[in-house]
């Protein structure tokens, strides 16, 4: 009797001292419920047979909502740069117009340098063809010839055995030496291209009395002075100029600019002196309503003349309205690459402007790529008058007109070259001459007389360089 009452009172007590020992867990389960969970002892067993209890089981919970953040947090991160690249897309589409407009200049330079390296390999195809040619021909007998006066022996026109040899036969290469074969156009087509052959000019002494500074012809042309270099490769060449008859509201001292490599030329620079072109701030910026085609512009009477791109169009802008008051095709004149200057640079109609008035200089494929010379109406810009010359365009590196007379210079590259023919509007003949001229800087792309100043203006690689001048006596009619 006794036995069991003492029982039942170390099971309470077993019972209240397990109680005392109990325990409350609360976590989330593996879906993100909370649950509460309460532990007691076993006042029997040392151990279960379960490995883990609901520490570990809260554990498992936690971490499981801990990926599902690290999961949202990763995702998000992957949504930020997007959100950065939306923000910085604008620079990226800037930086991409400008590397494609980069390309597109090289596209372009790469182009032309591609139909020169043609040109110049039908060129010696056709020299070495006439070499063959001369080599199977007989010789003439010959004859007793005068000796050659001396000023003519240094001058390089007259051949070692005797024959003249004119600088128009012969065409620099790309390092500025001179080849001494015969350039096979001389020898076909219309004979009237033969008579230079046989005309050599002695060039007269210059003239110190005070009718040298006349219209008389060309005598010399002194060293290039150089007055800017341009910036950037948009003026590797291009074109300068200044008005001889400015009109309001420009100065007879503005200076005119134009940068002719870029797939859009249309920028003309306005300068008010030598002095502010010298330091490169612009006074005036013009946005012409036409695109510009090579090196050919001139300024006349208060108007820009120059080529539409793509055409034979001449347009005539006027700057102080700032528009367009005349255009017309200059008649048969060929353009973009047809007949440019040796150079290349799409020198198919060059304008120039001297004391006669307006000119264009172009070739037609009547003309068969001889230079023609048209004078024209500056206001109508119709061609009141035209000349063909006997020689050929693309063999002279450029030209300009003083007096009515046009020029021509036998290398764009030679650092020393000539300029080695005139031809004379007024009594409608052509001769060959050697006057020296100076390609300082070894890629001369544009040269004209610039009344104004009565000096020769340049674009030789980059800089724009001018030239004193000197005429000869005008001859009495």
């Amino acid at each position: 009797m006794f036995l069991l009452p003492l029982m039942c009172i170390c099971g309470l007590l077993l019972r209240g001292a397990a109680q005392e020992r109990a325990a409350m867990w609360r976590g989330n389960d593996r879906g993100g419920r909370c649950l509460y969970t309460f532990t007691v002892p076993s006042p029997v067993e040392a151990s279960c047979p379960q490995t883990a209890g609901p520490e570990v089981e809260g554990l498992k919970a936690r971490l499981a909502v801990l990926e599902a953040m690290v999961s949202q947090l990763v995702g998000g991160g992957e949504r930020n740069p997007q959100r950065a690249g939306a923000t910085s897309q604008p620079e990226l589409q800037e930086a991409l117009k400008r590397a494609v407009g980069e390309r597109n200049l090289l596209q372009g330079e790469k182009r032309r340098l591609e139909q020169e390296m043609e040109r110049v390999q039908r060129l010696m195809e056709e020299m070495r063809r006439e070499t063959e040619r001369l080599k199977d021909r007989q010789c003439p007998p010959q004859t007793p010839a005068v000796p050659p006066a001396p000023s003519l022996q240094g001058s390089g026109l007259l051949r070692p055995a005797g024959g003249f040899m004119s600088h128009l036969m012969t065409r620099p290469n790309r390092q500025g030496d001179s080849s001494s074969l015969i350039d096979s156009p001389w020898q076909h087509g219309s004979p009237g291209f033969q008579e230079l052959k046989a005309e050599v000019t002695e060039v007269p002494a210059p003239d110190s009395s005070p009718d040298a500074t006349g219209c008389g012809e060309l005598v010399s042309v002194g060293e290039p002075v150089v007055h800017r270099k341009a910036d950037n490769i948009e003026g590797k060449y291009g074109v300068w100029m200044q008005d001889p008859e400015a009109v309001a509201p420009y100065a007879p001292g503005m200076i005119w600019r134009i940068d002719a490599i870029g797939t859009d030329v249309r920028k003309l620079f306005g300068y008010e002196g030598m002095d502010q072109l010298s330091r490169g701030f612009p006074s005036k910026v013009l946005l012409l309503p036409e695109q510009v085609e090579s090196t050919g512009a001139t300024v006349y009477q208060g108007s820009l003349y120059y080529q539409k791109r793509l055409s034979r169009t001449i347009i005539r802008y006027d700057l102080a309205s700032e528009s367009v008051a005349a255009r017309r095709d200059l008649p048969h004149a060929g353009f973009h690459g047809q007949f440019p200057y040796s150079w290349g640079g799409y020198t198919d109609i060059d304008l120039a402007v001297d004391e006669q008035g307006l000119w264009a200089v172009y070739s037609t494929n009547k003309a068969k790529g001889a230079i023609v010379i048209s004078q024209l109406d500056p206001q109508s810009l119709e061609v009141k008058k035209s000349w063909e010359t006997n020689i050929r365009k693309n063999s002279v590196a450029n030209s300009f007109i003083i007096c009515g007379r046009l020029y021509t210079v036998a290398s764009y590259t030679a650092t020393d070259t000539i300029i080695n023919y005139v031809y004379d509007t007024e009594a409608g003949q052509g001769k060959v001459v050697s006057i020296p001229f100076k390609n300082k800087y070894r890629y001369n792309s544009m040269i004209d007389y610039n009344l104004a100043q009565r000096k020769l203006f340049a674009w030789d690689n980059y800089h724009m360089v001018s030239y004193d001048i000197r005429l000869g006596r005008k001859k009495a009619n």
